[in-house]
């Protein structure tokens, strides 16, 4: 198995990309300027209670810049530290399918113009895909590799509801089905670590998607930020009825594994955990050393022999 997924023990973005370009490929986190419909009033106000004022994209580019201009910034800052080739368009902040069909077209064929950009990939909400944005997605990728993220954080409608998601899951299973159906990859963002949810909770939504047709996972521990709904219910909390405890770095990478454990080889995991602006960061402070947990997480990994998809009986072979 490690001769078909390298050193990791679960099928790696990086491996994918290396196999797929031949050489390691670099994000370019990318601001298009949109909003999100759970912050401007038509599905909610305020956004999901862990979302920062920067929509998620708090490493993005200056939304203010053309995208083209983005990218050239994005490449010239990697270029520094890191001899990049080839990139991904990642269009992370706020809700990316949220305007209309022609600013979409604009912005998305802007940056997949670039020669050294080989993919497209495009971070929204399952309510933000009609069907000529649909069509236009479709239309890119037969151009470039097109990815869809969305943002799904769990299969538990009550915990859902507790973090004013605002879409149920039949929407989501709607927007995989059409993604699919014009053969665009759909990776789904999970969060770690949010409340009323433990191991169980997790690894049902683990085993949903499964069985759901994705083709790339995100894992991300839940980070406790400034100036979101979030922090501040943890930070008014008091002790004795306590809603929200940071998970301990031990207690997230055994989760993490179980995740790896459970996970189908067939799904690629585009991350195992994430860092929050250290400016913004009021809890768990630990998950600020990205380097560090994602060390102990390979570690782990390694020492308990674990190997994605172990659990459920499966083989990478």
């Amino acid at each position: 198995m490690q001769k078909i997924w390298g050193e990791k023990p679960y099928r790696s973005l990086d491996w994918q990309l290396k196999n797929q370009f031949g050489e390691k490929v670099y994000k370019l986190a990318l601001n298009g300027g949109m909003s999100c419909p759970n912050r401007d009033g038509k599905v909610g106000r305020g956004g999901c209670i862990f979302c920062s004022e920067g929509g998620s994209g708090d490493f993005a580019a200056d939304g203010h810049l053309s995208v083209t201009e983005q990218i050239a910034f994005q490449k010239e800052s990697l270029r520094k530290k890191k001899p990049a080739r080839k990139y991904i368009a990642y269009f992370q902040a706020y809700t990316n399918t949220y305007a209309p069909v022609e600013y979409l077209r604009k912005i998305f064929t802007e940056a997949i113009a670039d020669p050294e950009v080989v993919i497209l990939s495009v971070a929204t909400r399952p309510d933000c895909l009609p069907e000529e944005v649909l069509d236009l997605l479709a239309e890119l990728n037969e151009q470039k590799p097109v990815w869809i993220e969305l943002g799904l954080q769990t299969m538990h409608e009550e915990t859902a509801q507790m973090i004013h998601r605002g879409y149920d899951l039949a929407c989501f299973e709607q927007a995989v089905k059409e993604l699919r159906r014009r053969d665009i990859d759909v990776i789904v963002h999970t969060i770690l670590g949010l409340p009323m949810e433990g191991t169980k909770e997790v690894l049902e939504t683990v085993t949903y998607l499964n069985q759901m047709d994705i083709q790339g996972i995100k894992l991300q521990l839940l980070h406790i930020l400034k100036g979101t709904e979030l922090g501040r219910i943890y930070l008014e909390q008091e002790k004795e009825t306590e809603v929200i405890r940071p998970m301990t770095m031990e207690e997230y990478i055994d989760l993490v594994i179980a995740c790896v454990e459970h996970l189908s080889p067939e799904i690629t995991i585009h991350r195992l955990t994430g860092d929050g602006p250290k400016d913004l960061l009021i809890a768990p402070l630990w998950s600020s050393r990205k380097r560090t947990v994602l060390n102990e997480i390979h570690s782990e990994l390694k020492k308990r022999n674990v190997w994605q998809g172990k659990m459920l009986g499966r083989s990478a072979l």
